[in-house]
């Protein structure tokens, strides 16, 4: 790749991300222009921005390399996306979410629940658990970008992924919520321009849409035995029924990841930027095709490069990656791409990456700044913007630490760990405040701490994929797993975690409502 022609390129992106962010400093003069834009966000700006936010490096690189592996079946994820994160979260979810946080001048997704119940406890404690748990998150991001970086540019890769984080935290610190939209709005249209130009390109280079296809789907015979043996049927294929295949594939990277996009604190957020319930109809449209050829678009890629790799290198994609399907995508494009594209998708990876930072960053820093220090009665309101940007510090010095302690092909997987937690943990108790008057604050927050401590627990000691690597069950308990039967070691925490939280919210909840009626 030309080195002068990728530092121009690299260099005008970021000229036009500093304008945009600098704009957005220009125009934040209060903590409600620093936290949610004033609510006056223009409905296409708002679903750039929230397309933009889910659709990370984790969603095109990692994603995108997992889809290489489990082939077109994986394309589910995005029928469910479009059905619960776009149509449902705008249209039930995120018309309530705005009305009550205008309501309650609630200015983050904490400060919602906590006003709403009364209960300052709450909000600290949802602001606590999205503090210690959106680093991962944001080191998963980082990774996702500077694998790219250190695929394409042979940069080293500690090299590339402080420069992501640097650039990242300037804007955010000093634009706020409004420098984050603005250069989303940017930022998605990128995204999508390359990711439709890369599918034409996939499919030019490999015979047009039904050869490419066909050729897929006779490669079913070169599965390797041992993803046979675990319900591999072939990339245009679903994987057998009930095998550790279909688990992984359904319960964990689709209905994870699916269900989980309510529950992200960094998108709802984004329902209070806008003004009324018709600015959020107006999104919908905007965000349904963004996350269709973005989300969609890096999918099909992933599935069907397993025909470039097998044409020209004569092994399948995750062979030709090493193993690691983190890198698939990248070498992908190095290898199968013109050079003027490979220009263009390191901008998109800029973009994708820098999107879902700033907006992971600054809503940790907001848990932090707004919600954790808030709850406990330091500074006070007056002072949030101050203690969010060094949240946003703290948050950013975490995720560096923790993206170089990653282990290798864990962006996908990482996803959908953090989507559980989060579905598990607050899914159940904003359901409750947004559409069941009769949930009680006790009610609330013992069912996020039972969606937390479940989803941990069956990650440590349950689910095959964490507990075995992390090795604290069999420590104990001298195997892998407490539950080896199948299909137990492959059920995604999600599906215990989340019904186990909302039947602890209902029940306690329905006991406090009874012994009012009492007494």
């Amino acid at each position: 790749m030309n080195g002068p022609a990728v530092l121009i390129t690299v260099g005008l992106y970021l000229a036009a991300i500093a304008g945009l962010a600098y704009l957005g400093y220009r125009r934040t003069a209060s903590d409600s222009d620093y936290l949610v834009a004033g609510r006056s966000v223009h409905p296409l700006i708002m679903a750039f921005s929230y397309g933009a936010t889910f659709i990370s490096t984790a969603g095109i690189v990692g994603f995108g390399g997992v889809a290489a592996l489990y082939g077109m079946a994986l394309l589910w994820l995005i029928v469910l996306n479009l059905l619960v994160g776009i149509l449902d979260a705008f249209v039930v979810f995120g018309k309530r979410t705005r009305r009550l946080a205008v309501k309650l001048d609630a200015q983050t997704f904490p400060e919602l629940l906590g006003r709403h119940l009364g209960s300052p406890a709450i909000q600290g404690f949802a602001g606590l658990v999205i503090a210690l748990t959106m680093p991962f998150y944001t080191a998963l991001v980082l990774v996702g970008g500077a694998r790219f970086v250190e695929t394409t540019l042979a940069i080293d890769f500690g090299t590339a992924l402080a420069g992501f984080a640097l650039i990242v935290t300037a804007y955010v610190i000093v634009g706020g919520m409004k420098g984050i939209l603005y250069t989303d709005a940017l930022q998605g249209g990128i995204m999508v321009v390359a990711v439709l130009a890369l599918v034409s390109l996939t499919y030019l280079d490999s015979g047009g849409i039904t050869a490419t296809h066909r050729s897929l789907t006779e490669m079913q015979r070169l599965v390797p035995e041992t993803l046979a043996a675990q319900g591999h049927q072939g990339w245009t294929a679903m994987p057998a029924w009930g095998t550790p295949w279909w688990w992984t594939l359904f319960s964990s990277l689709i209905l994870g990841v699916g269900i989980g996009i309510l529950a992200q604190p960094q998108l709802i957020v984004r329902f209070m930027t806008v003004g009324s319930d018709r600015a959020l109809s107006r999104g919908v449209p905007v965000g349904a095709v963004f996350l269709s050829v973005v989300a969609g678009g890096a999918l099909l890629v992933g599935a069907l490069c397993n025909v470039y790799f097998l044409t020209h290198e004569g092994q399948i994609a995750i062979e030709a990656a090493g193993g690691n399907p983190d890198s698939i995508i990248p070498l992908y494009i190095s290898r199968a791409m013109p050079p003027w594209f490979g220009h263009l998708f390191m901008v998109t990876l800029l973009a994708a990456a820098m999107s879902t930072l700033s907006s992971q960053l600054h809503v940790a820093g907001t848990a932090i700044g707004r919600d954790l220090i808030g709850a406990l009665g330091t500074g006070g309101p007056k002072r949030s913007a101050f203690y969010s940007r060094l949240g946003v510090v703290a948050c950013l010095l975490v995720s560096v630490m923790l993206a170089a302690l990653l282990p290798a092909g864990v962006v996908a997987r990482g996803t959908a760990i953090f989507f559980g937690i989060c579905a598990a943990t607050f899914l159940p108790a904003y359901s409750a405040v947004l559409f069941w008057p009769r949930a009680t604050r006790t009610g609330v927050l013992a069912s996020m701490a039972t969606g937390l401590g479940v989803s941990l627990f069956c990650l440590a000691f349950l689910h095959q994929h964490e507990a075995a690597p992390l090795g604290l069950c069999r420590l104990l308990f001298g195997r892998d797993t407490l539950i080896t039967q199948h299909p137990w070691p492959w059920v995604d925490p999600i599906l215990i975690a989340l019904p186990a939280a909302a039947l602890v919210l209902w029940g306690i909840s329905r006991m406090g409502t009874l012994k009012v009626k009492g007494t």
